[in-house]
């Protein structure tokens, strides 16, 4: 059971925006107390989350935002005139004083629910499937609320099928994907009935063996390939003929008269496509969807009985905080919406940073600041080990102090980068910030999607604990690893 704790809130300030939320209740702590499993008695106290409507933006990059005012888009992690940062109420520097002292990610549950709500209200009169796509984020509480919420589940691997089925999630509203799935992995999908994307012969030989160890008729779709350009980083578009996933559409006959020949192991219900991640033009998804349909209408023009098409997902978010106006869930739907109808056919979406990126934020202390005569550094407790993005992709990801800075600091640019032992391992570069303390709390935002479901051990930096607020209380939802954790691995060996 997770573990919460009940934190103490300041009271909010005169003239603060509020939100239509409901009242947080909270409690005092004492000085000190362990994180779990202890639940703290509750005081009422009403904290309200800010509401967002576009304004301008800081200098820095950031929501701007003065007494009075909104913060420039719509965002869970709020600065009021305090100069304090907040998540739905909640001063972030409360959370790090209460918590173990070690990074941390911190989550708003109420904005995973907002963000799952959008795709919903934008899917409403559509025949549809929500697909949460797991391998952006894997916590198993988030996966949970997801799926009370009435959310499906996109899988890219057997473990992330097992986790699915432990969390709860309807087998019938799964979608197995992966250029490489392995047989054991495909004979638990056949037995649980989710569906399968046919990727290559080779996938659909093994989908055609699992269905025969399983006794069971495996539901798939036909992942082609559009060759479409989603015009993002290369390293995340899958849509376009240079990419490993899917089948090169000029093989459609082959794998139509391959799923003839297997009666009793295949039933194709549908076509897939997916076109890559941190897509920002919505027109893409259309000039896809139009492809698609094409091929479905050949596909029906064979005799199959297709009911499903699949666009994927890959919505992107403003990283940069610059309140720059993004697609957002109505957009894309309503790019295929009368394609979708026009064909009567069932729309499934498989939405992974879109859902859970902005929901969180990377917290860190900062260990020192220094110089080498060029570059100013900031030193963080954090590295590329729990947040590999940016050394990854050059991915920015916006970075801001947690508490206002001393009165006598001057702001500068630094690289804000961690204590592994390579030079790549940065969190974010040329950033303009006041010159922290030594301890300050600093973070970086948007990093519920694709940061701590890549962390590693690297340097042995242990995986670090995970949070979030919940109506107003801090809840534990995932334990950070130590290093008995680690020395288990080499127990009785």
């Amino acid at each position: 059971m997770a573990a919460a704790l009940r934190i103490p809130a300041p009271p909010p300030l005169s003239g603060s925006p509020k939100c239509a939320t409901n009242p947080a209740a909270v409690a005092l702590p004492s000085a000190s107390f362990p994180l779990h499993p202890l639940l703290w008695r509750r005081r009422a106290l009403t904290l309200r989350a800010v509401v967002s409507t576009p304004t301008t933006s800081s200098p820095g990059g950031g929501p701007a935002e003065v007494e009075g005012s909104l913060p420039s888009f719509k965002h869970c992690f709020s600065n009021r005139a305090d100069g304090f940062l907040y998540c739905e109420g909640v001063r972030v520097q409360v959370v790090m004083d209460a918590v173990e002292k070690r990074p941390f990610y911190l989550y708003s549950k109420d904005q995973i629910t907002r963000n799952f709500e959008a795709y919903r209200e934008a899917l409403e009169g559509l025949k549809s499937v929500i697909g949460y796509a797991i391998k952006a984020n894997n916590n198993l509480k988030i996966l949970e609320h997801l799926r009370q919420l009435g959310c499906g589940a996109v899988l890219v691997s057997g473990n992330e099928l097992r986790l699915a089925l432990r969390a709860g999630f309807d087998p019938t509203k799964c979608i197995f994907n992966g250029n490489g799935k392995l047989l054991e992995d495909l004979v638990l999908a056949a037995k649980e009935g989710v569906f399968v994307n046919v990727d290559s012969e080779f996938d659909l030989e093994n989908i055609v063996t699992a269905a025969r160890h399983a006794g069971k008729k495996v539901r798939i779709l036909l992942r082609i390939n559009p060759d479409v350009d989603p015009q993002v980083h290369p390293y995340v578009a899958t849509g376009n003929k240079n990419s490993k996933f899917g089948i090169r559409n000029e093989k459609l006959q082959w794998f139509l008269d391959a799923v003839k020949s297997h009666p009793n192991e295949l039933q194709l219900v549908g076509a897939h496509c997916h076109l890559g991640s941190t897509i920002t033009k919505v027109d893409i998804f259309k000039d896809a969807a139009v492809l698609m349909v094409n091929y479905i209408d050949q596909i029906r023009a064979q005799g199959f009985n297709i009911d499903y098409l699949n666009i994927g997902g890959g919505l992107g978010i403003d990283y940069h905080h610059t309140g720059a106006i993004l697609p957002t869930p109505m957009d894309l739907i309503n790019t295929v919406r009368e394609l979708v109808v026009s064909r009567d056919l069932n729309l499934i979406i498989e939405p992974g940073r879109s859902l859970i990126a902005n929901t969180c934020c990377f917290v860190n202390r900062v260990t020192g600041v220094k110089t080498n005569g060029t570059k100013n550094f900031i030193v963080i407790d954090g590295s590329m080990a729990e947040l590999i993005r940016p050394s990854l992709y050059g991915a920015y990801q916006h970075i801001e102090l947690v508490s206002p800075p001393l009165p006598t600091a001057e702001t500068s640019t630094f690289d804000v980068v961690g204590p592994v032992c390579e030079s790549a391992d940065f969190l974010g570069k040329d950033r303009e910030l006041p010159t922290p303390a030594k301890g300050a709390g600093l973070v970086v935002h948007d990093a519920g999607a694709y940061c701590m479901s890549m962390a590693s051990t690297y340097n042995l930096k242990m995986r670090p604990p995970e949070y979030w607020i919940d109506n107003g209380a801090v809840v534990k939802i995932r334990h950070g690893e130590t290093f008995e954790d680690h020395m288990k691995f080499f127990e009785g060996l």
